[in-house]
């Protein structure tokens, strides 16, 4: 798809109190405006200017409906913000889909043309959208395959009025959620056929086996394409977005693993400084220490 920038546009400003409104201006590019706000303890951001954005299928649509909206940016777990950052390029886009999937009460966008958009339509819009702020592909369809997951799942994500009856929803979730759940298992598996551990469950991949370590890396990262590309058989309709979905859960599961334990340590190392200053300050000694220790014993024999 190519880009087509100029479908974003100023989207004018909602009439609060004295202040006058102004409608949206096509001849303008967006202008995002942005106010930080601390509720219960989350980083939040109202938009002071609305977003236009006109979509292909949907026509005019225009981001807040209301002052009271909330976004917190592109919602990008911070273990992955190396691969989607908060902001950049895809960030109007971003906004857009915020509003579009906002729960609770009133709608949080306006559809010039009148429709009503159900989570699996936002998707799409973001993904289209993304197209347009010039967002690279390969990142546009990561970021569509894990809101398509996050719509499966949710609450509200796939609803009666869009045709979903509740035991094909079920076994929607239930397909995505066992192709997940096979991944990471065979995921173990092979982690520990490749450092040649028998774990406890685990069963020996065959396209792994007692080979030289290159090729069972080898075989891996093909058994985490393959694999994945079955099993996304399993999401039905969404079969593409549990294709890609699948295929970077199992090619980062290590790296995500590994991210995991590093933020938990930093977390319970924060926790430790605010509440026992002097016991983090004895912790930070010891292990100092210890690796001095190591260190000079691996260095110097």
């Amino acid at each position: 798809m190519r880009a087509q920038p100029r479908r974003f546009y100023d989207g004018g400003v909602l009439p609060v109190g004295d202040r006058v409104g102004l409608p949206p201006d096509p001849a303008h590019d967006p202008r995002i405006v942005l106010e930080r706000h601390d509720e219960a303890g989350l980083e939040v951001f109202s938009l002071e200017r609305r977003i236009a954005y006109d979509d292909r299928h949907l026509g005019e649509i225009l981001v807040p409906a209301t002052t009271d909206f909330r976004t917190d940016l592109t919602s990008t777990p911070a273990l992955f913000t190396w691969l989607v950052p908060k902001t950049g390029a895809h960030l109007p886009a971003a906004l857009v889909h915020d509003a579009l999937v906002a729960g609770g009460g009133d709608p949080s966008y306006d559809s010039t043309e009148g429709h009503v958009i159900d989570r699996v339509e936002a998707d799409r819009v973001f993904r289209d959208a993304m197209a347009d702020t010039g967002t690279g592909v390969v990142r546009r369809w990561i970021v569509w395959s894990a809101v398509t997951a996050a719509t499966i799942f949710v609450g509200g994500g796939l609803t009666a009025a869009s045709g979903w009856s509740p035991l094909r929803r079920w076994a929607q979730r239930v397909g995505a959620g066992a192709s997940i759940a096979v991944i990471v298992y065979l995921g173990y598996c092979a982690t520990g056929d490749l450092f040649d551990r028998d774990w406890p469950l685990a069963w020996a991949v065959p396209w792994m086996g007692e080979r030289p370590w290159w090729q069972e890396v080898l075989g891996g990262l093909s058994g985490a394409v393959v694999v994945p590309l079955v099993l996304s058989l399993l999401w039905g309709r969404f079969r593409m977005a549990g294709a890609i979905a699948g295929v970077m859960l199992a090619v980062l599961l290590h790296v995500t693993v590994g991210l995991a334990a590093i933020s938990l340590g930093y977390q319970l190392s924060e926790r430790l400084a605010a509440h026992a200053p002097r016991v983090a300050r004895a912790v930070a000694v010891g292990v100092a220490g210890g690796a001095v220790v190591v260190f000079g014993w691996f260095t110097l024999g």
